[in-house]
């Protein structure tokens, strides 16, 4: 039987909320450059294997949410359903609590849970943080 589940990741970033949401909704194109250890145009590198995802990706400016919905490649191979959401909330000026959410529902038992999806999440949003303080 396929099981659903959730992966989420809570850390607080030094940059404002609307200027990281921003940078997420105005500025994705520049990911590869702001993050290439993670991002090469469509491409996800994880233990130096490229990976490719085509998502559908909705923005909700109220709420400061980015949903990310997997549509076809790698990762659905072990997955029916897979969903990265980005949400930051302000807590100053310049600081923020920033939670990263990995929804999915396995194909079957022997696929893994998203581990490495979340990794690459936090490694993405961290080089960002840097690329927004530099």
């Amino acid at each position: 039987m396929p099981f659903a589940g959730k992966l989420v990741s809570e850390f607080n970033i030094n940059v404002a909320a609307e200027k990281f949401y921003k940078t997420f909704k105005d500025g994705c194109m520049h990911l590869p450059t702001i993050s290439p250890k993670f991002i090469k145009q469509v491409e996800v590198h994880e233990d130096g294997k490229a990976e490719v995802l085509k998502e559908q990706v909705e923005f909700d400016d109220e709420k400061l949410m980015v949903k990310k919905i997997g549509l076809e490649g790698d990762a659905l191979d072990h997955y029916k359903t897979i969903k990265f959401v980005y949400q930051v909330v302000p807590k100053s000026r310049k600081h923020s609590l920033l939670i990263l959410t990995v929804e999915y529902e396995k194909l079957d038992d022997d696929s893994p849970h998203p581990y490495k999806y979340i990794d690459i999440m936090i490694g993405m949003t961290k080089d960002m943080e840097s690329h927004m303080n530099y």
